[in-house]
């Protein structure tokens, strides 16, 4: 089994040609989104980073693109700049609430919602992990929903992992569903619950694209990536 994920882990799964079909904001609702890059600014060592008004037309060709099939491919190379705290690169949207960026808690009244119908296509070889979507808080990740080979997880800091699939093939889609509010969180993996979590943060927002989980230091080569394809995304 790893052996097989390893062999097809850091080339883009062959599933459509990569011909482009418009921008990214042409398939998504991009509105409530800033997307990080993981390129240089010109500040050296800060990655790119794009407002929802800058995303309307934008096209990135190798890191954040539409393939032929429509989805909105979100892609991040092993050598590329990293966000401040973290040693991984990131092709990956981050929430805004009316343009700035967002920030609420899970214990406020207000249920919030995101769903999305999500492909992982590319894993690193040394490390095959990528994260795929996220509740991040004021300081650090409070839910991080991940592919390590062929298992799908919840990884929850101090807390077991909730797996939601083994052996899920490369480049298969799944629906997942988050909602956060009324002193919990709870996960719908295509559609059947996967976690009800009782628990409180402040200063949180989703995140949703491609957090690859490796880096030269890992063994990885700087041409490996990881890459994630979103056909839904939806915030509520």
């Amino acid at each position: 089994m790893r052996k097989l994920s390893l062999l097809i882990s850091c080339v883009s799964f062959a599933l459509a040609a990569e011909a482009q079909s418009g921008a990214p904001s042409d398939r998504l609702d991009l509105y409530s989104w800033k997307l990080t890059l993981p390129v240089d600014t010109p500040i050296e060592g800060t990655p790119d980073e794009l407002m929802s008004k800058e995303l309307k037309e934008f096209v990135d060709d190798r890191h954040f693109f539409v393939d032929g099939e429509g989805s909105v491919v979100f892609r991040a190379h092993c050598d590329g700049v990293t966000t401040k705290g973290s040693r991984y690169p990131r092709s990956e949207l981050r929430e805004l609430s009316n343009g700035r960026d967002a920030s609420w808690g899970t214990e406020e009244e207000k249920i919030r919602t995101m769903e999305a119908t999500i492909r992982v296509t590319g894993l690193p070889k040394k490390k095959p992990h990528v994260v795929f979507a996220q509740i991040h808080d004021a300081r650090d990740d409070v839910l991080m929903c991940r592919m390590e080979e062929q298992t799908l997880l919840i990884e929850r800091g101090g807390h077991p992992d909730v797996v939601l699939a083994r052996n899920h093939p490369l480049g298969k889609p799944f629906d997942l569903r988050i909602e956060a509010g009324g002193g919990r969180i709870r996960v719908w993996f295509d559609g059947k619950s996967a976690l009800d979590w009782p628990t409180v943060a402040r200063g949180c927002y989703f995140k949703a694209g491609c957090y690859t989980q490796s880096n030269l230091a890992k063994g990885d080569k700087a041409e490996a990536f990881g890459e994630v394809r979103i056909s839904r995304l939806v915030l509520r």
